[in-house]
């Protein structure tokens, strides 16, 4: 397999086990469980949308990441937040207009028309801080 379609495929699936993990955790942490669900039962979600955005990463990220690089990891993160609620976004307008509905509507925290959420921006740091070792590390292995 080449290197293009495994990074394709493995964020693809690392994004969206990344996605039901931190709405379990985070259900459980606000005290409300999902779908009737007891809260210890960490029950988590994701959306089968969701798996061509993650799977933008290596296409979009690799570009990016060769251009900041040499940048201090706190500025790097910032334009990573930044670029994931630019894609976050456009994404869910997108579905909005092509499918009549956001699957993710965010609702409450600080959001902006539903699409995207700021209060998650240290999240977001994080995945991409977790992101940018992942693709350097598979990029050096496929070398």
């Amino acid at each position: 397999m080449n290197k293009k379609l495994f990074m394709i495929l493995f964020f693809g699936c690392f994004g969206m086990a990344s996605e039901i993990f931190f709405v379990a955790f985070t259900h459980a942490f606000n005290g409300a469980g999902i779908y009737g669900e007891p809260i210890w039962s960490l029950t988590g979600k994701t959306y089968v949308w969701m798996f061509p955005i993650y799977a933008l990463i290596p296409i979009v990220a690799g570009f990016v990441f060769e251009k900041v690089g040499s940048l201090h990891v706190i500025l790097r993160l910032l334009i990573y937040t930044t670029l994931i609620f630019t894609v976050e976004f456009i994404t869910g307008f997108l579905l909005e207009q092509i499918t009549g509905k956001c699957p993710w509507e965010y609702t409450t925290g600080w959001h902006i028309m539903g699409y995207i959420r700021l209060d998650f921006t240290p999240a977001w740091m994080f995945f991409s801080f977790i992101i940018e070792r992942l693709y350097w590390m598979i990029d050096k292995r496929f070398t």
